[in-house]
């Protein structure tokens, strides 16, 4: 597989984001696009032509569908709403297409595991955009803590808190397309204590609803084997650093905010100088995890060690965990979107 050719399954906020970055991944191109309408996909497509100089003009399709026969595209990302995920997901890997699905990987654990089991007894690659997890002062930090800098790790804290306005229109706040803090918000801190911590064994959620009940605030107590706890909070309704520390029994790895696209990490180790560690990343971040991508699809590797399916499932159990103790349940799409 020498050019990986890329579809990209939506055209909102997050594909917009993304695609630029497309310019700092080798040997990948983006061939399609797809959305609900032709004039969202030719958009998106100016968009490449804007940013993406010296590639090959991406084709438009307004069927999701359409574009999973395209024999150009061999992989797969998967930019629309939470809900969305699960039925884009499963089109893709039925017709032989590798996924990288953006997080949250689905809206629900039973979308979650439907998906990595499609992938599995298909044999296709299938990884969760988390991006922050290929960050290269994050794979610092990992390496440091692989090491054993900070001793045994016993715990982790944080918060993520995104002050916005309230609007039940917008994809955010809206229960029908997985609005909340929790998927949007709580996946990264989740995430986090599931990389260092493993699967917890018992979640303990409080939180608030917005009006149109999707959780404005969520704290959890995560509690992991030998003795281990995660402490985290994710806010849509307050200002917050956004924070993260892995604590050790010789020292501590603080994340400065905001520790889910950070530029540096401080290694504090009992009786040593603090440490700092910076690592820039290539463009706005995003190219980390297409590049992850790509190697995988090269070495035929179906799963990345880096964000292995298990920790997706892991961490979508304890959102849907969190989600019911507060009050919120959440649906997987069993259709392809149309328009």
């Amino acid at each position: 597989m020498d050019t990986i050719g890329w579809g990209i399954a939506g055209t909102g906020r997050i594909a917009r984001t993304v695609l630029p970055d497309f310019a700092h991944v080798p040997e990948a191109r983006v061939a399609a696009v797809a959305s609900r309408t032709q004039e969202h996909a030719d958009s998106l497509v100016g968009l490449a032509e804007s940013t993406l100089p010296g590639q090959p003009r991406p084709k438009a399709y307004s069927s999701y569908a359409r574009m999973m026969e395209d024999p150009d595209v061999d992989a797969v990302y998967v930019a629309t709403p939470h809900p969305q995920h699960k039925p884009i997901a499963l089109a893709a890997l039925a017709a032989g297409k590798a996924v990288l699905v953006e997080k949250s990987f689905a809206a629900t654990y039973a979308g979650a595991g439907q998906i990595v089991a499609a992938a599995r007894d298909r044999g296709l690659f299938a990884m969760e955009g988390i991006w922050s997890r290929f960050l290269p002062v994050i794979r610092e930090m990992d390496l440091a803590v692989e090491a054993g800098e900070i001793g045994e790790v016993t715990s982790v804290q944080g918060d993520l808190f995104a002050l916005r306005d309230f609007d039940p229109e917008d994809r955010l706040f809206n229960p029908q397309l997985g609005g909340g803090a929790t998927l949007d918000l709580g996946v990264y801190a989740i995430n986090f204590a599931v990389g260092h911590l493993g699967c917890p064994i018992r979640v303990t959620a409080s939180g608030s609803l917005f009006p149109n009940g999707v959780d404005s605030d969520v704290a959890m107590l995560l509690e992991h084997r030998g003795q281990r706890t995660a402490t985290l909070a994710v806010s849509l309704r307050a200002d917050g650093p956004g924070r993260m520390t892995i604590n050790g029994t010789n020292g501590w790895i603080e994340v400065e905010p905001r520790f889910h696209h950070p530029s540096r990490i401080v290694v504090h180790r009992r009786g040593v100088i603090p440490q700092v560690h910076e690592a820039p990343q290539m463009g706005r971040g995003y190219a980390h995890e297409f590049i992850e991508v790509g190697r995988c699809l090269r070495e035929g590797l179906t799963e990345s060690a880096i964000m292995p399916l298990d920790d997706t499932l892991a961490v979508s159990k304890v959102m849907q965990s969190a989600l019911e103790q507060v009050g919120v349940t959440h649906h997987d799409d069993e259709e392809l979107p149309h328009g």
